[in-house]
C-alpha cells in the first residue's frame, strides 16, 4: 500500500498579519522551526511508504510551491493550480482525479498545509491505522483528542466501540459555546475536527457524485480539461472549475456520507489559527515570554515578541503581542489577537 499525500496550500492566514500577508501566508513561513510549514507537513510523512505530493494551491504561489517542496522531496511533485478559490472540497475533488491519473486505486492522506503536530511518530501511526480503513472503502478523518473545552475548533462525535483502532463517524458539530465545548469534553465522544482525512480518491469522488453531482462532475472536467503543457504544473480549467459552487470537504461529504471513520489523534496537534496560538505552542523564557529575533526585554512578560530586522524592544510591558515585518508593525493586547482579521481586511480595501 503506498499513500499519496494531497496537501492543501490554499489559505491566506490572515490571522497571522503582518508576517503572513498576500503572497506569503503563514504555510511558505518558517513560524516554528528552520523548515517552512509546507515544508513540514510534507516532511512528518518521512519514513512512510509514500509516493510524491500532489499539492493544491492558487496561480500566485505555485513558483513558492514548487521551489519549497522542491527542496524537501525528491521526487517530481503535481502541483494543481486552482484558477479562484472554491473552498476544499472541489480542490481535494480535483486532486483525486490527478491521484487516479496516476493509480486507480491511490489512497490520499489530506493534509493542510498549515498544522503543527509534535509527535510525529505518533501521526504516522494513526495515518497507517486510517490507510487500512480507507483501503476497506472508508473515508476517514483525524480527530483530534481535546485538551480544553476549545469553542475555536468545530467538533467531532464518535460512536460505537474501536475496531481496528478507528469508531464510526456519526456527526460534525460546529464550533461551540463553552458550557456545551465542556459537555463535549466531558463525554469522551467528541474530537477536535482536525481537517485531515485518508481516504482511496476514488471513493471520495463517488461520494461526491451521490451528494453533489454537479461538484464532482465540474471539478472532473476542471482537471479533465486542465492545461498540462507545463510539466511543471496542471492548470485546472477555469470554465469549468468558475461553475462550482464552493464547499468544504465537511459540508459537501463528510457530514452525509454513511463511510466516514474518526481515528483519534493525540499528537501535539495545533492548527497555529492566530499569534497566541503560537505563543502557547513556544518556548518561553521565565517571565512566561517567547521572544524571536532581534529582541530586548526589560521587565516584560507573559508576551509574543517576533522581530524582523531591526531591534524590538520592550520596557514595563504585560500579555502583548508584538510582530515586525519588513513593512508593518502589529502591536497588541493577547487577549484582543482575534481582531487582527480585521486589521487585514482594512489593509485589503486599501490595496496595500
Amino acid at each position: 500500500m503506498t499513500l499519496i499525500p494531497l496537501i492543501l496550500s490554499g489559505g491566506a492566514g490572515t490571522r497571522l498579519w503582518p508576517l503572513s500577508w498576500g503572497d506569503h501566508p503563514k504555510q511558505f513561513l518558517k513560524l516554528t522551526s528552520e523548515k517552512t510549514m509546507i515544508q513540514k507537513t510534507l516532511l512528518r510523512l518521512k519514513g512512510i511508504d509514500i509516493e510524491a505530493p500532489i499539492i493544491s494551491c492558487g496561480e500566485s504561489h505555485r513558483f513558492l510551491v514548487a521551489q519549497q517542496i522542491g527542496e524537501v522531496c525528491d521526487e517530481q511533485p503535481t502541483i494543481c493550480l486552482e484558477p479562484m478559490p472554491k473552498n476544499t472540497a472541489p480542490a481535494i475533488a480535483a486532486a483525486c482525479c490527478a491521484a487516479i491519473h496516476r493509480n486507480p486505486d491511490a489512497i490520499v492522506v489530506v493534509l493542510p498545509s498549515d498544522h503543527v503536530i509534535a509527535d510525529v511518530s505518533a501521526f504516522q501511526k494513526a495515518v497507517l491505522t486510517a490507510a487500512k480503513q480507507a483501503e476497506q472503502g472508508y473515508l476517514v478523518t483525524f480527530g483530534i483528542v481535546p485538551t480544553f473545552p476549545a469553542t475555536g475548533y468545530g467538533y467531532v462525535k464518535a460512536s460505537g466501540t474501536e475496531s481496528e483502532g478507528a469508531y464510526t463517524l456519526e456527526k460534525f458539530v460546529e464550533k461551540p459555546c463553552l458550557e456545551k465545548a465542556q459537555e463535549y469534553l466531558d463525554s469522551g465522544e467528541y474530537s477536535w475536527n482536525s481537517g485531515m482525512f485518508v481516504f482511496k480518491a476514488a471513493t471520495f469522488l463517488e461520494e461526491l457524485k451521490k451528494y453533489n453531482s454537479e461538484m464532482a462532475e465540474l471539478s472532473i472536467q476542471a482537471f479533465e480539461k486542465a492545461n498540462k503543457s507545463d510539466s511543471d504544473f496542471i492548470r485546472l480549467d477555469a470554465e469549468s472549475f468558475g461553475k462550482i459552487k464552493g464547499d468544504s470537504i465537511d459540508y459537501a461529504v463528510m457530514e452525509k456520507t454513511k463511510l466516514g471513520k474518526i481515528v483519534k489523534l493525540d499528537a501535539g496537534w495545533d492548527d497555529v489559527g492566530s499569534w497566541s496560538a503560537l505563543y502557547d505552542i513556544s518556548n518561553k523564557d521565565e517571565n512566561k515570554n517567547a521572544v524571536h529575533g532581534d529582541v530586548i526585554i526589560l521587565n516584560t512578560k507573559n508576551s509574543y515578541i517576533r522581530g524582523g530586522t531591526r531591534t524590538i524592544a520592550t520596557i514595563g510591558l504585560d500579555n502583548v503581542v508584538i510582530v515586525d515585518s519588513d513593512d508593518s508593525l502589529l502591536i497588541a493586547k493577547m487577549d484582543e489577537i482575534q481582531d487582527v482579521k480585521k486589521i487585514a481586511e482594512e489593509m485589503k480595501k486599501r490595496g496595500e
